[in-house]
């Protein structure tokens, strides 16, 4: 073999060793303490990103179940669905808002004592086919402007009523235009509303991941 060719061999085996490492790191990251992890693994929103607000009402009483079921205050996604999060509030952060969490991730179980509550599949999804909010895929949030107030929705965070809907169109103008601005963003970023909670949104990417039981750790 001459010197040409061999030469030629090694620049052709070193460039698609490269080319391959390039196209793994597309699917996959690090996070801060090194370890790899996909777009399907359950992260911490507060791990990467400062700029939300969080009112998690599942890890209070202040809720339909009148009843504390998480062990702490923590936003959990898949972190497909965090990358799609933190692009919706820049946007919002840009007309002067920020995104309020309500909830994220949800065990399983926790759906079911829902279910048990409101057997409603128009507002509680059957834990028999389980909740996208099972799957890490889904958030239910509302806007705060500068000085930390929530835009005037119509109705509060899980109110069981058709005035919740995107349908109903009995509410002032300021009410429709604040859920207008807030369903228009987070449809552009990858998101699908729902049409009887206003505060309900779904990454559709993430439909089809499997319902999860999992647990976090409370520090």
């Amino acid at each position: 073999m001459t010197r040409y060719f061999k030469s030629l061999l090694i620049f052709c085996s070193f460039f698609w060793i490269i080319s391959c490492k390039s196209q793994s790191a597309i699917s996959v990251t690090e996070d801060k303490k090194g370890l790899t992890i996909s777009d399907t693994t359950f992260v911490n929103l507060k791990d990467y990103s400062q700029n939300f607000v969080y009112d998690m009402k599942y890890a209070t009483s202040d809720n339909f179940l009148k009843a504390k079921v998480y062990d702490c205050a923590e936003c959990f996604l898949r972190l497909k669905t965090v990358n799609a999060l933190i692009k919706a509030n820049t946007k919002f952060m840009k007309k002067g808002y920020k995104i309020k969490i309500f909830d994220c991730y949800r065990p399983l179980d926790i759906q079911k004592k829902m279910w048990e509550i409101v057997s409603n599949p128009q507002y509680v999804a059957n834990p028999a086919k389980g909740s996208i909010h099972n799957r890490g895929g889904a958030v239910d949030i509302t806007l705060v402007d500068n000085n930390g107030k929530e835009l005037d929705m119509g109705t509060s965070f899980d109110y069981f009523g058709i005035e919740s809907s995107h349908n109903y169109l009995k509410v002032s103008q300021e009410i429709q235009l604040n859920r207008e601005l807030l369903k228009k963003i987070m449809i552009q970023k990858g998101f699908n509303s729902f049409d009887s909670e206003w505060w309900h949104y779904n990454l559709k990417s993430a439909l089809k991941d499997p319902v999860s039981n999992a647990k976090w750790d409370c520090n």
